[in-house]
């Protein structure tokens, strides 16, 4: 009777720590933006590397820390967003940040992740993140 009663309860911890842990995404923590890139067709792209951090928590809340030079232009965006993930579109939302549109998921590992996206007219936004917690 002991001896069911903790495979019970083994059991029982499993399930919650397995239930609680699959509905958490593998965005959830901080990532280092390794890369953050904008192209446009017949011209060369712009790149920025190691441009800060990001911050998803489980609540679908988090936080930015970038600093980066765009088009000769220092921008520094350190504002709170929201973020949610449908199949593979991350939508971030948030004012006044580059960063604050939907993202295709193109590449979903547990330590990197590549999202592009666009302006809406003919450039590209890609970005290259690999956790750091």
């Amino acid at each position: 009777m002991i001896m069911k009663m903790k495979i019970f309860t083994i059991s029982a911890v499993m399930f919650i720590a397995i239930f609680f842990s699959s509905c958490s995404h593998r965005l959830v923590g901080t990532w280092t933006v390794q890369n953050y890139e904008t192209v446009e067709p017949g011209r060369e792209g712009v790149s920025a590397k190691n441009i800060g951090t990001m911050t998803f928590k489980r609540n679908g809340k988090g936080n930015k820390e970038l600093t980066f030079s765009a088009l000769g232009m220092w921008k520094v965006d350190k504002t709170p967003f929201t973020w949610s993930v449908d199949n593979n579109f991350l939508t971030i939302s948030g004012e006044g940040s580059d960063f604050a549109k939907t993202w295709i998921i193109v590449e979903d590992k547990s330590k990197y992740q590549k999202l592009k996206s666009t302006d809406g007219a003919n450039q590209v936004q890609i970005i290259e993140l690999a956790k750091t917690k």
